[in-house]
């Protein structure tokens, strides 16, 4: 495949909302579990688009934005600043389908879990570290594809000064995820099962912290062309 690694731009604040809900049950549409794409996408996007797009990069194939990195540098403020675009933007949205009823009975239980358990079920953070979302369709889920996407923002933030950088993914039993990153110099950190989709899906799901510190005067990794 030919992908093009580039900065995230405002026009692509759609596309990256529509891979968010096409790939949120483990790589498949979210619908089935949660059936308001608007919120689930404000849940796990929109602080980054629009606090940090100078921090975003996407990967396109033939015009079509197929895959994204969603960054933060804003370490210090971020958790408090999401929190409130969705406290002040998004549950007001919630409440209105709420009472006119567009909810599913499984959209409620996973708003439930999205509410009173999502915490809990969040593997820790590493302070002051900055910290990544990566997400792309299914069939550009390669190593090669997920590298490009994630060694321009690592590059950056070892030169701005950051002592590492994480993201969190979900994992399954195997350790496959585990042996691609490890060959990249990330390690696997904490990890917490998570029950938002043991509805639909037997296989337990783990999501894991992922870690790479930089040592001094490290070097950053080439950019793959």
């Amino acid at each position: 495949m030919s992908l093009k690694i580039r900065p995230y731009s405002p026009n692509d604040r759609q596309a990256v909302r529509n891979i968010c809900c096409d790939t949120g049950f483990m790589g498949d549409p979210i619908d089935p579990v949660y059936n308001d794409r608007d919120a689930f996408a404000d849940f796990f996007t929109r602080y980054y688009t629009d606090c940090e797009p100078e921090n975003a990069i996407v990967a396109e194939d033939d015009g079509r934005v197929v895959g994204y990195l969603l960054g933060c540098f804003k370490v210090k403020s971020a958790r408090n600043r999401q929190a409130w675009i969705i406290v002040t933007r998004t549950v007001p949205k919630i409440f209105g389908r709420l009472l006119t009823g567009k909810y599913t009975r499984a959209s409620i239980k996973f708003l439930s879990w999205f509410l009173f358990k999502a915490a809990g079920e969040t593997p820790k953070s590493v302070p002051g570290a900055a910290h990544f979302h990566v997400n792309m369709y299914k069939e550009y889920r390669t190593g090669f594809a997920g590298r490009r996407l994630i060694f321009p923002f690592v590059n950056r933030a070892a030169e701005r000064g950051f002592p590492g950088v994480y993201g969190q993914m979900q994992v399954y039993e195997d350790r496959r995820a585990e042996k691609v990153f490890g060959r990249y110099g990330f390690k696997f950190i904490d990890r917490k099962k998570i029950t938002k989709f043991k509805d639909f899906h037997d296989e337990t799901v783990w999501v894991a912290t992922i870690f790479k510190e930089f040592k001094p005067k490290e070097v950053p990794m080439p950019t793959v062309k």
